[in-house]
């Protein structure tokens, strides 16, 4: 994992760090008695920063080219780009602009975390949603109401606090493809926007049978340890997305993504009976197969093997 530290009362230092760190742009403001200090830990194209600025700073950046959520702790923003302002205050998380577009505005005394992934992780969540094509475009930058505001500052929370919380430590790659696939679907449903071409994709009945059923589950079981999503799973059958969604529902009652977590927690479960409980760790066997959260981890393998799994560990091993 990239770990980066700034830490500076230059406004010009400040500049030349965020225009390399973010995108180009012009700053301005008074800094005499404060600094502005950032920390970034980053890892597979999934980004966390954590930002603090004691002063108000002036900012005309150009375009992200990522999506770029802004969680607010204290202080507050002002986005002034297309003329006007739109405040946002501590306990928000809002898009800080469309990835294709330059943005500007004030940072206010404030405390924030910037948390950003590949716009290209959206156009694959909004087929796994619903079978659409097209680059996604968001019309506003709030969340749609309060449970879409909790949802999304949930998902942050969880690739701030911990995907990417410990400094230095390397984060086993499935961990970071689950997380940045988690935001994606989260920021899709969350914040207000279009899929552009959204043409529901036709299937033919014959591309969604169980031959393709069958093609799909053997590209899952001998992939699972690698970072796959629905757009791998329906090029190696090959049929289009939607067709292995039909396939799955129609014929396995779930989705392609359950069924390739099913698969992971079933793969962790034989690892976890085959460990020594000595020198393998719960948590590290649930990592290496994209469980970030040992919590959840533990809740559903209790659900479906009865039992947690430090107590597979434990006994299952000997």
């Amino acid at each position: 994992m990239e770990t980066l530290r700034f830490d500076s009362g230059s406004l010009e230092e400040t500049e030349a760090f965020l225009s390399e760190a973010y995108t180009p742009m012009r700053i301005g403001g008074s800094p005499e008695d404060s600094r502005a200090r950032i920390t970034r830990r980053a890892a597979g194209g999934l980004v966390s920063d954590r930002l603090e600025f004691g002063y108000t700073m002036a900012y005309d950046a150009g375009c992200l080219h990522r999506i770029c959520l802004v969680t607010v702790h204290e202080g507050s923003f002002a986005d002034t780009t297309g003329g006007g302002e739109r405040h946002f205050g501590p306990g928000e998380t809002f898009l800080l602009a469309p990835p294709d577009r330059p943005y500007r505005g004030e940072v206010r005394g404030a405390r924030y975390t910037i948390t950003m992934f590949d716009p290209a992780l959206l156009a694959e969540a909004a087929g796994t949603g619903g079978g659409f094509r097209g680059p996604v475009r968001f019309t506003g930058q709030r969340a749609l109401d309060p449970a879409a505001e909790r949802r999304l500052g949930s998902a942050v929370a969880h690739v701030r606090d911990h995907v990417l919380a410990a400094p230095g430590e390397e984060v086993p790659p499935l961990v970071v493809a689950t997380a940045a696939r988690h935001l994606a679907a989260v920021v899709l449903t969350a914040l207000p926007g279009t899929v552009l071409d959204d043409r529901p994709v036709p299937v033919d009945g014959r591309d969604a049978g169980s031959g393709t059923l069958r093609r799909a589950m053997a590209f899952v079981e001998e992939n699972a340890h690698r970072d796959i999503g629905l757009a791998d799973i329906a090029a190696a059958v090959p049929v289009t997305p939607r067709a292995v969604q039909y396939a799955f529902a129609r014929h396995a009652g779930t989705t392609p993504l359950a069924h390739l977590r099913r698969v992971r927690l079933a793969r962790a479960h034989e690892e976890l009976r085959a460990a020594d409980p000595g020198t393998t760790t719960v948590a590290a066997v649930a990592a290496r197969w994209g469980f970030s959260h040992p919590g959840r981890f533990a809740a559903e393998h209790r659900r479906e093997y009865g039992t947690a799994p430090a107590r597979t560990l434990r006994e299952d091993a000997r």
